[in-house]
């Protein structure tokens, strides 16, 4: 807990996620924080503006949730018949409400043009999983999408299980998804996120205040195909999908 860490009296706290962020910045308002992959710090009330933070808190943000439409047409590209997708998402805590309004249009406006339909089903805590998978199960979708809440991917494993069961396609935001099983993953780089994160932390312990440092986003995106999935789904994956992916799980 922050709280800990701020009796340790520790240098710098190092943070995954907003709620993680706004915690630490509410132990303490002298300790530095660096956001490793944080999504829409600004929207998400953490600091004022990305290139001027001016406060305790720098590091990287991410766009998660800004790649949902391009993971839908990643999606249609591996498994152009399908149709229904269900959208499995939970509380993700990053970003401000008018922001989440305007990537819920842009998601649903990307799955349309596709002539795709998107079934939203939540999935808040790893205890809500027996009720959301039984409502995919109810629903019958053609697909998977896994919005990239600590939820999905606490149960990675859990849920590439069920969506074999169910012979789902799925897409997922982290490659370690894709490692447990699911059909493709598509996001950020997290050990380039980490990196960059260790670079910020060097900084203020070299001095610089970390209302002083940018926070930057990232520059290296990761799509990740899991070809054994695809095998025991029935899937060829095109060979101009396999070209574009940095890497292919055999």
């Amino acid at each position: 807990m922050p709280a800990d860490l701020v009796r340790l009296n520790v240098d710098v706290i190092v943070v995954i996620s907003a709620p993680g962020a706004k915690a630490a910045k509410e132990a303490s308002a002298t300790i530095p924080i660096v956001m490793a992959g944080t999504s829409d710090p600004v929207g998400a009330g953490l600091e004022a503006s990305l290139a001027r933070p001016g406060g305790t808190i720098t590091g990287i943000s991410d766009y998660q949730l800004d790649l949902i439409p391009k993971r839908i047409e990643l999606l249609r590209a591996a498994a152009p018949k399908v149709v229904r997708v269900a959208n499995l998402f939970g509380n993700f805590g990053g970003f401000g409400a008018e922001k989440l309004a305007a990537l819920a249009s842009e998601r649903d406006a990307a799955a349309k043009a596709m002539g795709m339909s998107l079934l939203q089903i939540q999935m808040n805590t790893p205890q809500d999983f027996d009720s959301a998978t039984a409502a995919v199960v109810r629903e019958r979708p053609d697909a998977l999408l896994l919005s990239p809440n600590p939820t999905n991917f606490v149960l990675r494993w859990e849920l590439a299980e069920f969506a074999a069961r169910q012979r789902l396609p799925t897409m997922a935001a982290r490659r370690e998804e894709a490692f447990a099983g699911m059909l493709m993953s598509y996001g950020p780089s997290n050990l380039d996120i980490w990196r960059a994160s260790a670079v910020y932390v060097d900084k203020i312990f070299k001095g610089a205040k970390p209302g002083d440092l940018p926070i930057e986003q990232p520059t290296k995106f990761e799509l990740v195909i899991n070809l054994k999935t695809a095998k025991t789904l029935g899937l060829t994956i095109p060979q101009s999908l396999l070209l574009r992916a940095d890497e292919v799980i055999q």
